[in-house]
């Protein structure tokens, strides 16, 4: 299957995909799982949440979701890559309260005002920008009123401005839709969704952002 948005690295496939977890891990020089589990924690899941992860891999993050959630909350992840998803079912589908849906999540999820938080990691700012707010749009209709969007991405920031031992590898190993991603506003675009009450944990020197946002 061709790539919908060749341009795009978020549709990781292949050997990527198959050692996706390790990449990570080693790209991030042994920082990754620390990290990934900093940012579960900030979530501030709670035990009896309906939680939707949005391009969901491997599973990794799901699974460091279910330490937080009862009996009576849920993870539902979606996902299209193959190799991602034969991962997700054994790390993590094993778990009664664990769903995975093979789906665009630039397309209609099929949830309406059932959720009360919508996590993505690292996948919004691979969409060209006017398929982001499909996205959005699409979280906005499935959270319930008060539910959050949880976006784990880059903060915003200028290339120019920052240090050139982080400025080569962002322009080397970033995707194009990266770019503009950065230089966005993204509380303002947001707010213009039907989002609200923001609030930030940051990572990486600021140059990361868990962005709650709560609709309203």
């Amino acid at each position: 299957m061709e790539k919908l948005y060749p341009d795009s690295k978020v549709e990781v496939r292949g050997l990527e995909a198959r050692f996706y977890d390790s990449i990570m891990n080693i790209m991030t020089l042994g920082v990754y799982p620390s990290f990934i589990a900093k940012t579960i924690k900030d979530m501030d899941i709670q035990s009896d949440d309906q939680i939707i992860d949005l391009g969901c891999g491997t599973g990794r993050n799901a699974c460091l979701m279910l330490n937080y959630i009862s009996e009576y909350g849920s993870v539902t992840g979606f996902e299209i890559s193959t190799e991602m998803i034969e991962q997700f079912k054994v790390n993590c589908l094993q778990h009664p309260n664990v769903k995975l849906e093979t789906k665009r999540i630039d397309t209609d999820l099929g949830i309406d005002n059932q959720i009360d938080k919508a996590f993505i990691s690292f996948v919004l700012h691979g969409f060209p920008h006017e398929v982001r707010f499909k996205v959005i749009d699409n979280v906005y209709k499935a959270l319930k009123q008060g539910g959050e969007f949880q976006i784990l991405d880059y903060n915003e920031f200028s290339l120019k401005g920052i240090p050139f031992y982080i400025r080569i590898p962002f322009k080397t190993l970033e995707c194009k839709y990266a770019f503009d991603f950065i230089e966005k506003d993204w509380k303002t675009l947001l707010s213009e969704r039907g989002f609200g009450d923001f609030k930030e944990n940051y990572y990486f020197g600021k140059y990361v952002r868990l962005l709650k946002a709560r609709k309203l």
